[in-house]
């Protein structure tokens, strides 16, 4: 089982390697394909937990995105 993202995905390695394998297991590749999610939805899936959402919702509000209602 790859952990590694696709070349084409801009998740942040430092989720880590539970979180990254939980987000492409359920189709969750690129920053666009997260802000498409609401935060409790990604909390759902095995591997996100606090530090990776805290994380993806620094890196979201960066770029202008945060998570989808």
């Amino acid at each position: 089982m790859a952990t590694a993202p696709p070349p084409d995905s801009d998740l942040p390695a430092s989720i880590g390697k539970p979180a990254t394998r939980g987000l492409l297991d359920a189709g969750v590749v690129t920053l666009d394909d997260v802000a498409a999610r609401s935060k409790a939805e990604l909390a759902a899936l095995h591997g996100v937990g606090p530090k990776a959402l805290r994380i993806l919702s620094d890196v979201l509000a960066e770029r202008g995105q945060d998570f989808a209602s």
